[in-house]
């Protein structure tokens, strides 16, 4: 049986965002060899950036839910194709976190007993936080009450919200062939330099996911690798509102603000040429 191309470009490509954004969190966590939101920032909008060179040819390199859905809605993308896609995305999003563990287990190990955080107890999130977001971000440490006044839900669900859709009007933008200043040959760069700077942005209140898949599916490994029901307690329900449902409106809001507006507006400027 053969493996339809678009199954091995979602796969493969969400895979290499997570292993490159997911693994540049653990690298810093564990070994402080990154200083800084825009170190890890930059490996994720580059590990994006590689994997839409490598996916795009083979199913248009979505790489996330919400990208997915704006396309769905707005531009024709096969609404039955959908949830096909997003299940290769959550695959491939699953195993780079099975890999990173595997890699960094041993220095993730050491992290917790050097910080006295116990896995699976209260504080944990400091270190499941290498796979999978919390609001405010962590910081490798335990979230205090203090700290988690510094983001409410609401705000959290408007920053993934904000981030998703702008993400999708740059990707749809930089992709149409009516935009005559699409960076063409850099459309992959232009993308994760957008995802770069929102990253910079964003990271320190949610930790910047905009992606259902790079979320779950990390989230789903970090409870049956021992950290229990914290990744799915800390927030409350934020991890389904904040983390999927925020950027899947904002995928879609994007997309629409895409269509309605700037499309439009290209076809308008080529037509009085």
């Amino acid at each position: 049986m053969r493996i339809p191309n678009w199954f091995i470009g979602e796969f493969a490509g969400t895979f290499l965002l997570v292993f490159f954004g997911c693994g540049s969190i653990c690298t810093a966590i564990t070994t402080g060899a990154q200083v800084g939101i825009f170190q890890v920032a930059i490996v994720w909008g580059m590990g994006l950036a590689t994997a839409i060179y490598l996916a795009s040819a083979l199913s248009g390199a979505h790489l996330n839910p919400a990208v997915t859905a704006g396309l769905a809605v707005w531009a024709g993308f096969p609404k039955g194709r959908a949830l096909k896609y997003v299940a290769a995305q959550m695959l491939g999003a699953f195993v780079a976190a099975a890999v990173l563990y595997f890699l960094y287990g041993n220095a993730i190990a050491s992290f917790e007993k050097l910080s006295r955080i116990y896995r699976g107890a209260p504080g944990s999130e400091a270190s499941a936080m290498m796979f999978t977001g919390f609001f405010p971000n962590p910081g490798g440490r335990p979230l205090l009450l203090e700290t988690r006044a510094l983001m409410s839900p609401s705000a959290a669900f408007g920053v993934e919200l904000i981030g998703a859709a702008i993400l999708v009007l740059v990707i749809m933008g930089s992709t149409d062939e009516q935009n005559q200043g699409r960076p063409q040959i850099l459309t992959a760069a232009t993308i994760g330099l957008t995802y770069t700077s929102l990253i910079s942005l964003f990271a320190p209140l949610t930790l910047a996911c905009f992606n259902p898949a790079r979320d779950l599916a990390p989230r789903i490994f970090t409870a049956l690798a021992g950290w229990g029901a914290v990744p799915f307690r800390v927030n409350g329900l934020g991890w389904l509102t904040v983390y999927i449902v925020a950027p899947v409106i904002g995928g879609i809001l994007g997309g629409g603000i895409y269509q309605l507006f700037f499309r439009p507006a290209y076809a308008n400027r080529q037509n009085r040429r």
